[in-house]
């Protein structure tokens, strides 16, 4: 299918459908008092969870192996959940079921409520009708970036006395929580492309309403759902036709793939990044032990001196899409620059887990070559002594498969040893196309890197354990829990 055409008349058919149940769940809304979530221990999922909670919503939900963060978050908000799938958990029957993307035909609980009718509708669908409508929508998009700064835009809004909502995929460690309900008219919000239900395969990012949208990178990823960066490329650029001429567009002209889904914005576009050409950009860069001060110049002229409390420059990226859209919400100058420098970052970003044995232990929820690659390049440049070790888990539908074989390579250049895990679920990859950890070993080993391929968790922590030396730094980089590897060496080195 050339990437130009609309999608096929049956996706059409159940986009409308999705749309029509969702416009008559808005009409309900005030009639809904009981709310079911199918798989809610995701992280948008539990949050969208107690974010209607907050509203005033009875909430509970279930899923197959829940563990911590989530299980812990869900309980301490007093949410029930319920470990595993049955039936019976929909008796009584609640008044709607949220049903995760993860959720697939032959789930019981599905098939339950299919057979009985009990209303449903996909998380976008729901975050829009109960939360977005009536709001000013901000809308952050990208393959990378997205968690980062939807929160540095919340912070900025909030520190701002503005108020706002939001539902971040991930923890804010200035909020202590990826969602608020607030006062104000602005809601800031994840987009992610990744598809949004088992009954409707469009982009999430679609369903948002965005008023202002922002874009920080588009490569290629989702391999179980998209079959090309052409593809990625397509759905972007209908998020760009979903803005008002009356809105705004902030897109990183870094990248010549998001200057191209750009290029027939009806919206106002700003453009920003570390190229001078961009209409806000980052230069005179000082490190520092604590982040990066930067001069950001908007249209040629020194918008401010700021300090960005975290390292890369995917970061500078990332605080310059938030100070686009604070500028353009009315934010001044100190009060972006205040805010920024007052930031402590996102869970899994970089988080530092723990020191024992004069090592630290960072976890990072990076899993794409360009996301890891970034932030070893920015801890690099602030430890050019230390000794790192890199732990990668290949779990996500992309990592697992082999697309990505050669560009790992390149993604862990700065570190000095790295250890492999094997692929989580590799019967999820198609045949011939699973991810090689002893490819990617070998590959680094001729590349004079002391790499390993060790299948679990337990043996990494024992090989690590008699090599790791004070001042050595640990980065581990998973979308998931790792096996509790970080509590795990940590125990092993005290």
């Amino acid at each position: 299918m050339d990437v130009q055409e609309e999608p096929r008349a049956s996706c059409r058919c159940t986009a409308a459908s999705t749309a029509r149940q969702a416009l008559s769940l808005g009409m309900q809304a005030r009639r809904i008092k009981s709310i079911y979530f199918l798989s809610v221990c995701g992280t948008a999922m539990a949050s969208l969870a107690d974010l209607l909670k907050q509203i005033g919503y009875h909430v509970y939900g279930s899923d197959s192996g829940v563990y911590p963060p989530m299980s812990t978050f869900l309980q301490e908000q007093g949410i029930p959940v319920f470990d595993g799938f049955d039936p019976a958990h929909l008796d009584p029957a609640p008044d709607l079921v949220v049903v995760g993307n993860v959720v697939s035909r032959g789930n019981i609980e599905l098939e339950e409520l299919l057979d009985r009718h009990i209303p449903y509708i996909s998380l976008p669908d729901a975050l829009r009708e109960f939360c977005i409508r009536g709001r000013r929508s901000v809308v952050i998009t990208g393959t990378h970036g997205k968690t980062t700064t939807s929160a540095l835009l919340a912070w900025m809004l909030e520190q701002a006395g503005r108020q706002p909502s939001f539902l971040i995929g991930g923890i804010p460690n200035n909020f202590g929580r990826g969602f608020q309900w607030g006062a104000g008219n602005e809601i800031v919000l994840e987009g992610d492309e990744y598809d949004s239900a088992y009954f409707d395969k469009t982009a999430k990012f679609l369903h948002y309403l965005p008023d202002i949208g922002v874009i920080n990178h588009v490569e290629f990823d989702h391999a179980d759902i998209y079959t090309s960066l052409d593809e990625i490329a397509l759905a972007f650029r209908r998020f760009v036709n979903l803005i008002p001429r009356s809105g705004l567009l902030a897109a990183c002209f870094d990248f010549d793939q998001v200057r191209e889904v750009c290029r027939k914005a009806f919206c106002p576009v700003r453009s920003f990044g570390l190229d001078e050409k961009n209409a806000w950009r980052a230069c005179d860069i000082e490190q520092t032990d604590r982040g990066q001060n930067v001069n950001v110049m908007k249209d040629g002229r020194l918008f401010a001196r700021v300090f960005i409390p975290l390292f890369g420059d995917h970061n500078i990226r990332n605080s310059l899409a938030a100070m686009v859209v604070a500028d353009h919400l009315g934010l001044s100058a100190d009060q972006i620059r205040d805010s920024l420098a007052t930031f402590t970052n996102v869970r899994r970003r970089l988080e530092l887990k723990g020191e024992a044995g004069g090592v630290q232990v960072y976890d990072d929820f990076g899993h794409h070559p360009t996301a890891i690659r970034e932030t070893l390049a920015g801890f690099r440049r602030l430890h050019p002594d230390r000794r790192i070790w890199a732990l990668f888990e290949p779990r996500t539908a992309t990592t697992r498969r082999s697309i990505f074989q050669n560009e790992m390579v390149e993604a862990f250049q700065d570190a000095d040893g790295v250890l492999v895990a094997a692929v989580d679920r590799p019967d999820k990859a198609p045949a011939g196309q699973v991810f090689s950890c002893e490819q990617l070993a070998a590959d680094l080993e001729r590349l004079h890197k002391q790499a390993f391929y060790i299948e679990t968790v337990d043996a990494m922590v024992a090989f690590l354990k008699h090599r790791l030396q004070p001042g050595d730094v640990v980065i581990t980089f998973s979308n998931g829990f790792f096996g509790g590897i970080h509590q795990k060496l940590l125990n092993a080195l005290t």
